[in-house]
């Protein structure tokens, strides 16, 4: 989605009920989800920080797998039924309408509620009602889309104030409706851009003082279970004619950026530097991928595996040479806000090349905690990763110097401690501050497919490109 500012409406809705310590409780469009590992991390964070958390998901997963770290989870779960006939459509309704402040704020909120699908309307109530039976005190959802669509409603209905974080698709994507955005920001107690580059993103839709309502408040991992444990101990060791080994990991779709990655191999192979890729991961682009590696020729060097899990993921991390991550900007506008891989990956001491994306630049300082890429630009891809192999081999020591700066920022920037700590001083009424200032611009969403800009620069952008044969050179 082009960013475009849209005025600040007057407020739809009643003043929420004033902060209170309680409950808290999530609304998720699905839960759990084999993909939203960091929603499971933040959970688990404010648990152990205190928190008593409810989950209400709108849907039943579809998931076949499950990381391991679900069963720590201590929230209990509560599936919001959609109705599937007239009849329990309007059951649901009356047994709402039986709790008297439902049924006075249902009459003051009937407009704004009618003009919502039937699933959501009807599963707003389903909130909105258990939410006063459980006591909870917030609401908070994930995603500026269905879920927020819901808890805005049942926020509503209830008068328990709700705030939501924003992530991706559900800002960037070409079908968001900047108006619908700006109604669920302005009745909000707060919202979460989850970088710098999102928070500058939002700002020019929403103007500077609905803009005062955004916090920055970075998705965090759970850095004990990603000790650091690089590989590169062992690069001295390494016989040159060793093959390199890479890893993949994500969705197969065409944000990841895998099809110039599978180009860049072919390359590499045809320029003397055969490098094996394990490709991890399902999606909607799965048959395609298989094609293009069967017709590149690439067979014998790319395997797929399938969905693995985040404890599975960090045993290959320790096991190969780079983590390379060409993210794109899909031609639907979707882009990836700042994958959680990268950041396990960087924690654990893989050297990771990424595309330059969003707030991939906010992480990936080009040359000091990995490096960055045009992921539009096989040769580019190749290149690095055969400027990257070489320095594996010739000066393992500078690998490392990149590698320690790289834990130490995930460390320092993505501890899922403090974002707990920080979520909850904003439901207990902490002050919004703004991020620090970033100097760069949200050229992405001022043109289109631009590359995006955070502040830093992207060396890789608009720097000549070392040529695949010099860095081969340096290789052989």
């Amino acid at each position: 989605m082009q960013a475009e500012h849209v005025p600040t409406p007057a407020p739809t809705l009643e003043p929420a009920l004033t902060h209170t310590v309680g409950k808290r409780a999530y609304v998720l469009k699905m839960y759990p989800r084999f993909s939203e590992t960091f929603i499971v991390s933040e959970i688990l964070a404010r648990e152990a920080a205190g928190e008593d958390l409810i989950i209400f998901s709108l849907r039943p997963t579809t998931d076949t797998r499950f990381h391991p770290e679900l069963a720590r989870v201590k929230a209990p779960v509560i599936q919001i039924e959609r109705p599937s006939s007239a009849r329990s459509f309007w059951q649901t309704w009356q047994e709402g309408t039986q709790n008297p402040q439902l049924s006075a704020r249902l009459q003051a909120h009937l407009g704004d509620i009618t003009e919502l699908g039937h699933d959501d309307a009807v599963q707003a109530m389903g909130v909105a009602r258990l939410a006063l039976e459980h006591e909870v005190t917030h609401l908070h959802a994930h995603f500026a889309s269905v879920a927020t669509t819901v808890a805005r409603a049942a926020s509503a209905l209830s008068g328990v104030p709700y705030s939501f974080t924003t992530h991706a698709k559900d800002i960037f994507h070409e079908s968001v409706e900047p108006a619908d955005l700006v109604r669920k920001v302005a009745d909000a107690d707060h919202v979460i851009a989850i970088s710098d580059y999102n928070h500058s993103f939002l700002h020019r839709i929403l103007g500077q003082e609905l803009s005062e309502r955004l916090v920055v408040v970075r998705n965090g991992l759970e850095l004990d279970r990603f000790p650091y444990r690089p590989r590169i101990a062992t690069r001295p060791d390494t016989p040159p004619s060793a093959v390199p080994s890479l890893l993949a990991v994500g969705r197969l779709v065409e944000k990841k950026g895998f099809a110039h990655l599978l180009t860049a191999l072919a390359l590499l192979r045809d320029n003397g530097l055969p490098c094996r890729l394990d490709l991890v991961g399902t999606g909607p682009l799965e048959a395609e991928l298989r094609e293009l590696i069967d017709t590149l020729g690439l067979t014998e060097l790319v395997a797929l595996h399938g969905a693995l899990t985040q404890s599975e993921v960090r045993d290959m991390f320790v096991t190969h040479d780079l983590l390379v991550a060409p993210f794109v900007i899909g031609a639907d506008g979707n882009a990836d806000g700042l994958p959680t891989v990268l950041l396990e990956g960087m924690a654990t001491g893989i050297p990771c090349i990424a595309g330059t994306v969003t707030a991939v630049p906010e992480v990936i300082i080009h040359d000091e905690t990995g490096w960055l890429v045009d992921g539009d630009d096989s040769t580019q891809i190749a290149s690095t990763i055969a400027e990257v192999v070489h320095r594996l081999r010739e000066n393992p020591a500078s690998i490392r110097e990149i590698t320690d700066a790289a834990r130490d920022l995930v460390c320092r920037e993505h501890d899922s401690h403090s974002q707990a700590r920080t979520l909850a001083d904003l439901v207990n009424g902490g002050i919004v501050t703004e991020p620090e200032e970033a100097a760069g611009t949200v050229a992405a969403a001022e043109a289109g497919r631009a590359a995006p800009t955070t502040g830093r620069a992207a060396p890789t952008i608009g720097r000549a490109a070392p040529t695949i044969q010099r860095e081969l050179e340096n290789v052989s």
